[in-house]
């Protein structure tokens, strides 16, 4: 199945902005994590068509995946 992910801010270092990638059917918010080598607590904010997601959050063709980093500020 096709989902497109899309990095923000520091997760974005050495890796890419938006991609698309082929996964098989059942993968998690976490499966992709691991393979783009983001450490779970670095994923802050998870959105999964606009909606939050969590990393045990099960994946669906044609699925946007956002990742935030930990934001901070003031």
């Amino acid at each position: 199945m096709k989902v497109t992910v899309k990095l923000f801010a520091s997760l974005r270092k050495d890796r890419f902005a938006v991609d698309d990638f082929d996964y098989q059917e059942g993968t998690t918010v976490g499966h992709i994590l691991a393979s783009l080598n983001i450490p779970e607590e670095e994923a802050a904010i998870i959105f999964i068509n606009a909606r939050h997601g969590e990393p045990d959050s099960p994946l669906k063709e044609g699925d946007l995946l956002a990742i935030f980093p930990p934001v901070g500020g003031g």
